[in-house]
């Protein structure tokens, strides 16, 4: 008898088949609420020792997180690198801000403007989307 696994040998991805929960340790939902799909997170430059040793226990998606965001990047780009639904890169991000490896903030647009866009720029948006 064949294991319930063996099916997926002939997939023709590249990378074998992993599960999200396996990856965020069954969770299913980010505990974090202030990470929206524009929220830029950027790497801590400086990594204390018990930081770079709990950073070697995390799962290897964790660390090519703090790698892609050497430079900020906005969570929907953080997911699209890793190729992750963002549910599961909202809830890695969230554990390497919890850690002190990251750092997240809102576009700075957004804080300017008390969180809220300028309307004309929307309106813009929406005019330029409905010509296309």
């Amino acid at each position: 008898m064949k294991h319930w696994t063996e099916r997926f040998d002939d997939d023709d991805g590249e990378e074998p088949l992993v599960r999200p929960y396996t990856i965020t340790g069954g969770r299913t939902i980010s505990e974090r609420d202030d990470l929206a799909l524009i929220t830029l997170v950027t790497a801590i430059s400086r990594v204390s020792p018990e930081t770079a040793r709990r950073l070697r226990k995390m799962q290897p998606e964790h660390r090519a997180i703090v790698g892609l965001c050497k430079r900020p990047l906005a969570v929907a780009e953080v997911a699209s690198a890793l190729k992750l639904p963002v549910s599961v890169t909202k809830i890695l991000i969230g554990d390497l801000i919890d850690t002190g490896q990251l750092r997240a903030r809102a576009p700075l647009a957004f804080a300017k403007a008390g969180g809220l866009p300028d309307m004309t720029i929307l309106e813009a948006v929406r005019d330029g989307l409905r010509n296309l």
